[in-house]
């Protein structure tokens, strides 16, 4: 299960994640991360049964968690598979078959919205929205 979590900017400097790794014994996967002095956010992938564990300790220290469960969405209509978001997707989502047509395996997907800007006939988006 991916997991966005955000500090506020006062817990940046702390090693939240460490110290709930510890804590809880659960492995977390940091799949993208943007932290700066004004707060930060982070996609990481837990195991499904892991989920209530790492939200309890998380939020006990100040951190916002909110489960994803929609990712990248690809309009068939608009899409013209010309491959530019082949090009920029960091986690290869998005890739030609044997007969050159776009496939997706959106199970990848990071969230980070670069495929969203690349391509040019607006065919993708983030489906649905995060669910507290």
């Amino acid at each position: 299960m991916k997991l966005k979590i955000t500090f506020p900017e006062e817990r940046v400097n702390a090693p939240i994640l460490s110290e709930v790794i510890l804590k809880t014994g659960v492995l977390v996967s940091i799949v993208s991360s943007v932290v700066d002095m004004n707060g930060g956010e982070m996609i990481i992938e837990v195991i499904d049964q892991s989920y209530e564990s790492i939200k309890k300790e998380l939020c006990s220290k100040g951190v916002r968690v909110v489960p994803i469960h929609d990712l990248i969405k690809r309009d068939e209509n608009e899409c013209v598979e010309c491959g530019g978001c082949i090009s920029v997707c960091p986690v290869k989502v998005f890739s030609f078959d044997d007969n050159w047509n776009l496939k997706s395996e959106v199970d990848r997907c990071i969230r980070c919205k670069l495929c969203i800007s690349m391509c040019p006939h607006q065919a993708l988006s983030i489906e649905g929205k995060e669910i507290a």
